[in-house]
C-alpha cells in the first residue's frame, strides 16, 4: 500500500508544476525489446521508426575481442548456446560469450529473454519462442544498421552503448572500455557527440573515458544498488549530494532505477541540481506498477523531473 500511495503523491506534485517542458529523450532499451527479441538487429530497425533519440546497445567481448550487443556477460539468458555447444559452459554452468569466437556466436539464434535454470520465459506474452531469423548482432553491424537508417530516413538517431562489466573483463585480460572508445572513435562519433552517449556502471571506466582517452563524448554514470553486486562501486555513496557532484566531475548524465522514484524521491532532482541529465530505467508497459493505467504510468515519468527514460515500449512516449 506504501509504495501504491508513494506513486500517487508523486503523481500528484508532478501535475503541479507549471514548468514549461522540455524535449523528453526517449531511448530504446536493447531496441525494440518489447516488441521482438532484444538486441537484435530487427529490433534497433524497429525501434529507428518509432523515431526515437536513441537506440542502446549493451556491449561485451568475445574470445576474439569483437565487439558484441548483448546485455548479459552469459550467452544462455537470450539465445540457443546450450544446445548449439552443450559442452561449452564453465564450472558454474553458465556459458559465457568471452568463451566464443564471433563466428561461433553468428551460429546461435536470438530468442527471448528466459530463466536458463527452469526454461521459462520472462516475458511469457511477448515474442513467440518459435520464431526464426533472429541473431546477435556485432557493434559493427548494429551501428552499420543505424547509420544506413539515418541516411535513408534523413535521421539522426543516436546510439546509447553501456561498457559491460569491464571488471569482469579485466580479470579475463580484455580492456572492454579501450576497445568501446576506439569503436565509437572509428565509426565517427567523436566528431558527433550529440548522437551519442556512454554509459557504465562502474565509475573508473568512465573516469579513464575522460581522463585517460580525452573524449568529448557525454557520459552517463549509471546507479545500482549495492545489494546487486554489479561492481566494486559503492552506489549508497553516489545517491548523497556528495556523490552527485563527484559524479558531475567526470559525466553529463546519471542513470538510476525508476524504482529510486519511490525509494528516494529527492534524487532526480539532486541529480539535476548538480548538473546532471537524469536517464532512468526501464519502463515495461507490461510491468507496470501495481494500481497504475498505461497511461497514468507514462504522464508519472514523464512528469518526473526526468530528461528521458529508456524504454522496451519507447514509442509510447
Amino acid at each position: 500500500m506504501k509504495t501504491i500511495i508513494g506513486f500517487f503523491v508523486l503523481l500528484l506534485l508532478a501535475g503541479c508544476t507549471t514548468a514549461p517542458k522540455s524535449h523528453f529523450t526517449r531511448i530504446a532499451h536493447r531496441g525494440a525489446s518489447g516488441h521482438v527479441p532484444e538486441h537484435t538487429l530487427v529490433g534497433a530497425a524497429m525501434a529507428h521508426t518509432f523515431g526515437v533519440d536513441y537506440i542502446e546497445a549493451d556491449l561485451v567481448l568475445t574470445k576474439d575481442d569483437r565487439l558484441i550487443v548483448m546485455h548479459d556477460l552469459e550467452l544462455d539468458t537470450t539465445t540457443d548456446v546450450a544446445k548449439v555447444f552443450p559442452g561449452r559452459k564453465r564450472a558454474d554452468g553458465r556459458y559465457y560469450a568471452i568463451d566464443f569466437t564471433l563466428d561461433e556466436i553468428k551460429r546461435l539464434r536470438a530468442v527471448e529473454r528466459f530463466d536458463p535454470q527452469t526454461g521459462k520465459r520472462i516475458f511469457p506474452d511477448r515474442f513467440p519462442d518459435d520464431a526464426r531469423g533472429f541473431s546477435v548482432p556485432s557493434f559493427d553491424e548494429f551501428v552499420t544498421l543505424v547509420k544506413s537508417l539515418n541516411r535513408t530516413r534523413g535521421m539522426k538517431t543516436g546510439i546509447y552503448p553501456e561498457i559491460k562489466k569491464p571488471e569482469f573483463h579485466q580479470r579475463e585480460g580484455k580492456d572492454i572500455t579501450k576497445a568501446v572508445i576506439e569503436a565509437v572513435r572509428k565509426h565517427g562519433y567523436e566528431e558527433k557527440p550529440s548522437e551519442i552517449y556512454i554509459q557504465c556502471f562502474e565509475p573508473s571506466a568512465l573516469k579513464r573515458l575522460r581522463n585517460e582517452f580525452q573524449t568529448k563524448i557525454p557520459l552517463v554514470q549509471l546507479l545500482g544498488e549495492n545489494s546487486w553486486k554489479e561492481s566494486s562501486a559503492d552506489y549508497d555513496a553516489m545517491k548523497t549530494d556528495a556523490g552527485l557532484k563527484a559524479i558531475a566531475e567526470y559525466a553529463q548524465g546519471f542513470g538510476p532505477s525508476l524504482g529510486t522514484l519511490r525509494t528516494n524521491p529527492t534524487l532526480f532532482p539532486r541529480a539535476k541540481a548538480a548538473g546532471l541529465v537524469v536517464h532512468p530505467f526501464t519502463h515495461r508497459a507490461d510491468q507496470r506498477p501495481f494500481g497504475f493505467t498505461n497511461e497514468a504510468y507514462l504522464r508519472m515519468i514523464r512528469e518526473s523531473g526526468a530528461d528521458g527514460v529508456f524504454s522496451d515500449f519507447a514509442e509510447m512516449f
